[in-house]
């Protein structure tokens, strides 16, 4: 009899082993799948890695770190020059079965050196990264012919190269306007500077009617402006609250407030980090607090 009564709790254990452990599966994949649904129709994820000032080989092996860690969005630029190290970084992983292509969202931008020519300009972005298709391309900010460079984008979407298209720099609803009037494809995103010490949220309230979503560069304020951001009296005070670092908390209240957002370094233990944010939620009264940070003001002029 106590034979058949321990054998009963053996298995018990070993059911309620297997359940708990599916359970946090479960839900660490609901917390690691924060996507955002574009006007365009397609899931972009809120929280990527940025890749501006990376090299080739740097921007392989963070983009490839990266996805591993589990990010999903990897955002570059012709400008940057690294497209080609991007796009070895993602088909590695690809390769490697870390994720599939579908999975990946990758964003590029075509550099006002290519306004006059920016059909060739998409092909060429699209050569570098050795892929079939970029899930979203920007105007990298606003210059002589941008309206014409929105109207190729426009015929990139039905091409079939691109997926979804938006603008970057762009800081305006008139500016914004002049854009959306220039092709019937409505901006899937509008990419800015954007961290607690300027918000800009008139403008993320005026793009929203459009579906159009707000991603920000420069999360924490830019190199030289950092630790002015994380060393905020509020942030701190969060970070102590909730056992996360200054930077956790940024990107936790940008995710919260609406924004995608893609915080760049070349630190394999940064970029850990700045993804480890899906544990926790900021209250409706720590948003408050965060949204006083606002100072309307912007550390860079492009």
């Amino acid at each position: 009899m106590l034979n058949k009564i321990f054998s009963l709790a053996i298995c018990m254990m070993i059911v309620i082993f297997f359940s708990s452990c599916g359970a946090q599966k479960e839900v660490k994949q609901e917390m690691t799948s924060d996507f955002v649904t574009l006007n365009s129709g397609y899931d972009m994820p809120r929280l990527g890695l940025g890749t501006w000032t990376l090299n080739d080989d740097t921007a392989e092996e963070c983009v490839y770190h990266a996805l591993k860690v589990g990010y999903r969005l990897i955002d570059t630029a012709r400008y940057y020059g690294n497209e080609v190290g991007v796009g070895r970084g993602v088909r590695r992983a690809i390769q490697d079965g870390i994720a599939t292509r579908e999975e990946i969202f990758i964003t590029s931008k075509i550099m006002p050196g290519n306004y006059n020519s920016p059909d060739a300009a998409i092909d060429n972005s699209l050569d570098a990264l050795g892929l079939d298709y970029i899930d979203l391309m920007l105007i990298h900010q606003p210059g002589y012919n941008d309206e014409e460079v929105y109207r190729a984008l426009a015929r990139g979407v039905k091409a079939g190269k691109l997926r979804s298209i938006g603008i970057s720099n762009y800081y305006t609803p008139r500016d914004f306007d002049r854009i959306r009037n220039a092709a019937e494809i409505v901006p899937a995103v509008i990419q800015n500077e954007n961290h607690p010490f300027y918000q800009n949220s008139d403008l993320q309230a005026y793009v929203a009617q459009f579906g159009t979503v707000v991603e920000s560069w420069y999360p924490f304020g830019g190199r030289g402006n950092t630790q002015k951001i994380f060393g905020n009296e509020t942030i701190q005070r969060l970070a102590k609250k909730y056992s996360k670092t200054p930077a956790q908390i940024i990107l936790r209240w940008q995710m919260q407030a609406g924004y995608v957002v893609i915080p760049g370094s070349s630190n394999p233990e940064h970029i850990a980090e700045n993804f480890d944010v899906f544990d926790f939620s900021l209250t409706a009264e720590d948003m408050e607090l965060m949204r006083g940070l606002d100072k309307g003001r912007r550390f860079e002029n492009w």
